[in-house]
Parts: structure tokens; C-alpha cells; sequence
């Protein structure tokens, strides 16, 4: 595998990040998965926009669009690679044992990888840990992952594929790596910023879609419980794009993948055959 890393494409076995690095010893970064179809990166200018608002959020600068860019095309063909997963990371460089930030540039890194095949539908299962909505990086994009690693051994203990949160009110707030969205009567509904989830750039992309299609669409608070009585549910994610959620913590939804769904999985399907850049 070659990885580029702070402007050197070499193989992974060569390339090193100091042990002091911020990003390693506090988890001081940021970062943005893509998903690369037919070797173009998806929605390139939507994830690096939210790539910038997440460094700033906690004080990163990051390289400009086109260097990041040439390093990701320099990636893919180097690895050959068609259909992958595309990580870009930043992170706080090379600094003292501590919180504190040294004086060291970031450390940047573009790497991928082929992207395993992601099942039509899912399993979900909540967890007794909440999302903290106002926290200094909710809603960012950060490399501080330690609760979703938690949260997806969790759910792998207990037969799902996807564990979700609730925030500190009790709302539903978010999955691990994920947006949720649910189908009420015919109308989706799905939290917004304000319940601490992150906001996915496919998330985004359904949301226009449905806009588009006619589809009612509710960005409302939601209790936990309205995953357990909705008509249907998805998730929507870069590597998953539109799952369909068929149980959760053990109980069948009515249908799944629901009229809803089919419909968004569907045109988002068709949106990437037709623009790779929307």
C-alpha cells in the first residue's frame, strides 16, 4: 500500500508519523472519508467544505483543495485503485506529552483502500451512552473516536452492524459513523444539528433528493423511541450511502427497505451515475 504523508508518496512500510504526534497522543485532528467511484473521489467539494469547518472548529489550518486533490488522484493510481475508501487526515503534528499544541506543522495524510461490499440492510441496536450536544466538537469531524469504537464493539456483542446514540436529552442523536433517518406515514424525519449529530454530506444529498422527489421531510427532535415505532429507517454515510435499518435492538420493523428508501437509494444511485461532483 502507498500512502502520501505530509507531501511524500511512499510505500507504507517506509513512511513514519512521530510517536509524539498530537493527533496520536490526544486524538488533536480531524479528518474526511470519501468514497471513490470509478476512481474520482464523490463529492470532493462538499467533504473538503466540511473538512475546513472541522479544522477550524478546533484550531487546524489545513493544505488548499488542489493540493489535497493532486494527493488523492497521486494515492488512488498508485495503489490502482477503482472503487475505494479515500481518508484524508489531519492531525495537530508533533507536539509536547500533553493537551497543549507544539509549535510543529500539522501532519497530513491521504491513504485508501478498497472498500468492502456493505449489506442492503442492517441491524442497529442503541446505547446506554449519550452524545454530548454541546460539547466543544459536536458536530465536527474529528479523530477522537474512541466512544464509536466502544459503541460498535457494543453492537457487534449484540448481533447488529450499527449502534446508535442518543443525546444528553434523550433525543435520538446519531450512529456511530452514520445519519438516521426515519418514515413516518409517508414523511421522513431525521434529527438536526441542533441534537449533536454530526451533519453527513450524504445526509445533505438525501435531504435534496427527497426535496426533489416530493418527499415531505420533518429536521425535528425525535425521542430515542421513535426508532423502535417507525414505519421504516435508514442510514445514510459515504460507504454505506442509503441502508435500510431492519431491526432494532432486536425488533423488526414493519418493512424494510421501505417505499422511502427505495426511493432515495434509488436516486442517489442515479446521482452518482450522473454527477460524481454535486
Amino acid at each position: 500500500m502507498k500512502l502520501w504523508v505530509n507531501g511524500q508518496l511512499d510505500d507504507l512500510s517506509r513512511l513514519r508519523v512521530s510517536p509524539l504526534d498530537h493527533g496520536m497522543l490526544v486524538g488533536d485532528g480531524v479528518f474526511e472519508t470519501l468514497r471513490v467511484y470509478d476512481g474520482v473521489p464523490f463529492a470532493w467539494r462538499r467533504h473538503f467544505d466540511r473538512l475546513t469547518h472541522s479544522a477550524g472548529g478546533i484550531g487546524l489550518p489545513t493544505p488548499s483543495s488542489a493540493e489535497l486533490r493532486a494527493a488523492a488522484d497521486a494515492v488512488l493510481a498508485a495503489n490502482q485503485l477503482r472503487d475505494a475508501r479515500l481518508r484524508i487526515t489531519v492531525t495537530g503534528g508533533e507536539a509536547p506529552l500533553g493537551s497543549e499544541r507544539g509549535e510543529a506543522a500539522p501532519t497530513v495524510i491521504v491513504a485508501a483502500s478498497e472498500l468492502a461490499p456493505r449489506p442492503a440492510i442492517a441491524d442497529v441496536v442503541t446505547v446506554p451512552w449519550a452524545r454530548n450536544e454541546r460539547g466543544a466538537i459536536s458536530g465536527l469531524k474529528t479523530i477522537s473516536y474512541a466512544e464509536n469504537v466502544r459503541a460498535l464493539a457494543y453492537a457487534r456483542e449484540h448481533g447488529a452492524g450499527e449502534a446508535v446514540f442518543p443525546n444528553t436529552r434523550g433525543e435520538l442523536c446519531e450512529a456511530t459513523g452514520s445519519n438516521v433517518f426515519l418514515g413516518f406515514a409517508g414523511v421522513l424525519h431525521t434529527p438536526p444539528g441542533e441534537a449533536g449529530c454530526l451533519l453527513g454530506v450524504t445526509r445533505a444529498l438525501v435531504l435534496e433528493l427527497a426535496t426533489g422527489l416530493g418527499i415531505a421531510i420533518e429536521e425535528a427532535a425525535l425521542p430515542l423511541d421513535a426508532l423502535h415505532r417507525a414505519d421504516e429507517a435508514f442510514l445514510s454515510s459515504t460507504t454505506r450511502e442509503v441502508q435500510a435499518i431492519a431491526r432494532v435492538d432486536g425488533q423488526s420493523l414493519p418493512i424494510a427497505p421501505g417505499p422511502l428508501t427505495a426511493r432515495l437509494a434509488e436516486a442517489f444511485t442515479q446521482l452518482v451515475a450522473d454527477n460524481l461532483d454535486p
